[in-house]
């Protein structure tokens, strides 16, 4: 193979990647990472899918949802969030609040079996008619 073809494919590759991380960086711009209240609110919801996963793999394997953190292998408080995770009849809630309402969080968090993750910006947990996070 010629080696201007070869170097052309290179340079086509090399722009085409660095055009997907422009626009990856762009995506990210309306979030501010450098507040860590921002942090801790991606992380409450990171940690609400791993409770989800967790209960997922519960059922599989003992034919139940786990009805504590502890049975999850989780913390109750993590990353300046505090988690609850309540037993229904059909399955289960997760709540997660802030420790410190407007310093480690704006929003609480909802989400239950159906693992849809619903938000509320105050104070007040959020619930099942909360609306959802896009």
């Amino acid at each position: 193979m010629r080696q201007d073809v070869v170097i052309g494919r290179v340079c086509k590759l090399v722009i085409g990647v660095c055009t997907l991380v422009i626009g990856l960086l762009l995506s990210l711009g309306s979030w501010d990472f450098t507040s860590p209240m921002n942090l801790y609110e991606v992380q409450a919801i990171r940690s609400i899918r791993t409770l989800h996963t967790a209960e997922t793999q519960y059922m599989s394997e003992l034919g139940k949802y786990a009805t504590t953190l502890a049975q999850l292998g989780q913390a109750r408080e993590k990353d300046g969030y505090l988690f609850t995770l309540t037993s229904t009849p059909t399955g289960y809630t997760i709540n997660a609040n802030p420790k410190v309402y407007n310093s480690t969080g704006r929003r609480t968090f909802y989400s239950d079996q159906n693992m849809t993750i619903r938000q509320n910006w105050g104070q007040d947990p959020a619930t099942a008619t909360s609306p959802e996070l896009k």
